[in-house]
């Protein structure tokens, strides 16, 4: 009888026990649930897209509809309440926004947080999630992107059109020269010899006709951006915004030659995949890639300018190969929508690259570390080469410029400096400017 009574004892406790576990997970789950906090929330507007980020301390499930007349983009948000982060999502909607005019936040259920994006155009909206990663915690990317995308190549037409203009009528002048030269050169043939005594005045040799002469198109793709602070110096220096101003000064001072138009692959504070600058250099027929970025490595003392190319096989050094690395995790910081990919496209740009483009690569980056080294420090004496995604552009020559390690922090202070970006960006002008007057464009083909 004692033996029942124990055994019945011990069944209550296990069942007590078990009702209390089953409540403790329950707990457990409604404190993942409801407990979430939002760390941050940030805005990336950009003509290509504008990018909303939500950074919270678990994953989050979201759910997404678009509204018409007038058009809405509203996104539920589970496992949350409204607190003073997600509020200030409103304020951070500028009002030069491409595509969002202003955000509505509220708690549009116990438990779930709406967001209400009034819209300036139809966009197509791609949502996402990201793990963490760097230095980020879990994110949800709101990804707007217009119905239709803008054409770079349009717009670079445009903004050049008169440059183009004044390019064509010298070309015609020059082959009105040449005509002319012609047509005296058939004259003088036909002219009797004449007697010893008297000599026929020399002429002076006219310019021959150029064959074919075009604008010269650079892009320019200025590192990381957006979600992506690229390297950070001693100082809080950040990659991104230092590479944007010596692209910019860049692009001008090309602007500046009567036959080159310059285009950048980024124009403000936000993020592009690898492969889209790789496929905005090949939208715009880019004659040459200048991917302009600002070093970063473990060793505070290592300093220096750098250029690289593309290898295909294998890295040039140690150093060379970490550099890729860093450089290639980009998208991983940056933030891509994998599922979007199209695997086929990513895989062919990988094994597309040629000789040839890596040869031309290797020239035109030895003309622009010769010039850099005429007033600056290099890391290395010759350009080195690494499989970097960004230099895999099949049909251009790509280089990548390291304008000086961030991390140290002397060339830190160096890279904030007006006069040394203006003459890091004179240094690579200057390089491609040689490169071009030994290796003119090859004519467009009709149908491009």
């Amino acid at each position: 009888m004692s033996n029942q009574k124990t055994n019945l004892s011990k069944r209550q406790t296990l069942k007590t026990s078990a009702k209390f576990l089953s409540f403790a997970l329950l707990l457990t789950e409604v404190d993942i649930a409801w407990g979430a906090k939002i760390l941050g929330v940030r805005v990336w507007p950009s003509e290509d897209y504008t990018r909303v980020t939500l950074e919270s301390d678990t994953p989050l499930p979201i759910t997404q509809q678009i509204l018409t007349n007038p058009d809405r983009l509203v996104v539920d948000v589970q496992g949350l309440e409204l607190n003073p982060t997600l509020k200030d999502l409103v304020a951070k909607v500028k009002p030069n926004d491409p595509y969002i005019s202003q955000v509505r936040v509220g708690q549009f259920q116990p438990g779930i947080v709406r967001l209400v994006f009034d819209l300036k155009e139809p966009i197509k909206p791609q949502l996402f999630t990201l793990d963490p990663v760097a230095e980020y915690n879990y994110r949800m990317v709101f990804d707007l992107y217009p119905t239709t995308p803008p054409d770079p190549l349009m717009a670079l037409v445009r903004s050049s059109a008169k440059k183009e203009t004044a390019l064509e009528k010298s070309n015609e002048e020059i082959d009105l020269i040449a005509q002319f030269a012609t047509k005296k050169e058939k004259e003088l043939a036909k002219v009797p010899a004449a007697p010893v005594a008297q000599a026929i005045p020399e002429t002076k040799e006219l310019p021959a006709p150029a064959k074919y002469k075009r604008l010269i198109t650079i892009a320019i793709d200025p590192g990381h951006g957006g979600e992506d602070p690229g390297a950070i110096g001693a100082a809080g220096s950040k990659e991104k915004h230092v590479v944007l101003a010596i692209a910019k000064r860049l692009k001008d001072k090309i602007e500046g030659e009567a036959y080159m138009r310059a285009f950048l692959t980024r124009d403000g504070d936000y993020f592009v995949p690898l492969h889209v600058r790789v496929q905005k250099a090949r939208r715009v027929e880019a004659d040459l890639f200048v991917s302009i970025h600002a070093d970063a490595f473990i060793e505070r003392n290592a300093r220096g300018a750098s250029v690289f190319a593309l290898s295909q096989m294998g890295a040039s050094s140690t150093t060379a190969r970490w550099m890729a690395n860093k450089e290639n995790a980009s998208d991983l910081i940056g933030g891509i929508n994998i599922k979007t990919q199209d695997r086929q496209v990513a895989n062919l740009l990988l094994d597309m690259s040629t000789t040839a483009q890596i040869k031309d690569s290797l020239q035109v980056g030895n003309s622009i570390l010769k010039q850099i080294g005429g007033f600056a420090a290099l890391h290395k004496p010759k350009v080195e080469q690494a499989s970097f995604a960004v230099l895999k552009a099949p049909d251009i020559p790509s280089i990548l410029v390291e304008t000086a390690f961030i991390s140290n922090p002397q060339e830190e202070a160096r890279l904030n400096d007006d006069s040394y970006q203006d003459r890091i960006a004179e240094a690579i002008l200057r390089g491609i400017k040689e490169y071009f007057s030994k290796n003119p464009p090859v004519a467009r083909r009709v149908n491009s």
